[in-house]
């Protein structure tokens, strides 16, 4: 499960930064993502990663799932070092540590035992917050730069954090006809995918750092409470400090992962477009005399999208998570 959202994180973020910025709350961000065959890849890996922590939601409470679901960064950091040649500053090895410890903790405190059911009360409850958060993110599109990116990557993280308080008593479905009438898998559908959106759109507002760490914090803390309040997740008696403990651990590793991860990336995609502009510039048609070199490559960058443009020019663009 970690891995695959780890693959995910990776596969995702290249895509995202290579799509042109949407200013509106409009699902047509995800089809043009998708065009990205890289995506397609990604979002493959998350599924994969989802139907994972789907199972596991079955006995294992939610303060340990969905903090294994963030631990995915981390794999995301160690692919970003072998694949795109990434620095490993020991700060950043001390955050895996710290990482691997927090999960170890989580683990060993957490008690396997099978969800409660919602109720209609409940359900009722994730209905109203599944508009609430599409209402919120109508407007919180409208903000640019960081604010927008916390804004937007704040309600990702709690439609994240939603679906997965639906899934909990879903997984626990005894049979298929069961399953598939719940009123609880569609809105397990429709967090899942306005979350998706409200990431993308977080993404692509300037400060991937901020996104992340905002929807990593928003995702993980409601869903660990509503858990241990209303869905019989369990902590072995005596280890409570030691949940407590591995999951503030666990959560402050990975947004500390989020300040190395996503400038490295910034840095990988500028070398890559530098190259795509040199490789333009040889062609026979030159700079028209007197005109600066550096507004050559602004032209060039706008005439290959938006993430191509941003890293030619130094401007930081979006990565995603997953």
């Amino acid at each position: 499960m970690v891995v695959a959202y780890g693959v995910a994180n990776l596969l995702q973020s290249v895509a995202a930064a290579r799509t042109s910025v949407h200013h509106t709350f409009d699902p047509g961000l995800l089809l043009r993502l998708a065009g990205h065959r890289t995506y397609l890849v990604g979002l493959a890996c998350q599924v994969g990663g989802f139907v994972f922590a789907f199972l596991a939601r079955r006995d294992l409470p939610l303060f340990l799932v969905q903090a294994s679901v963030a631990a995915g960064l981390g794999v995301t950091a160690i692919l970003g070092v072998i694949v795109l040649k990434w620095r490993l500053p020991m700060a950043e090895v001390a955050l895996l540590v710290l990482l691997f410890a927090g999960i170890t903790a989580l683990v060993l405190a957490a008690r396997p035992a099978p969800s409660k059911g919602l109720g209609t009360a409940g359900t009722l409850a994730l209905l109203a917050t599944l508009a609430v958060i599409a209402v919120l993110g109508f407007f919180a599109v409208r903000l640019h730069g960081a604010p927008g990116s916390v804004a937007l990557g704040s309600l990702a993280g709690l439609a994240f954090s939603a679906a997965a308080v639906a899934a909990r008593p879903l997984a626990s479905a005894p049979s298929w006809d069961t399953f598939l009438t719940d009123p609880l898998l569609y809105l397990l559908v429709g967090h899942s995918l306005v979350g998706q959106l409200l990431l993308g759109l977080a993404m692509q507002r300037g400060s991937t750092t901020a996104a992340v760490a905002a929807m990593d914090a928003a995702g993980a803390v409601p869903a660990a409470i509503v858990g241990l309040l209303l869905l019989n997740d369990k902590i072995w008696p005596g280890r409570e400090w030691l949940a407590g403990v591995g999951f503030l651990v666990t959560l402050a590793a990975v947004i500390g992962l989020t300040r190395y991860a996503a400038p490295q990336h910034h840095h990988a995609l500028a070398r890559e477009t530098t190259r795509a502009v040199v490789g333009v510039g040889a062609s026979p048609i030159g700079p028209p005399p007197g005109r600066p070199a550096r507004a050559v490559v602004r032209a060039v960058g706008g005439g290959v999208g938006a993430g191509a443009q941003a890293a030619s020019t130094g401007l930081r663009r979006p990565t995603t998570r997953s």
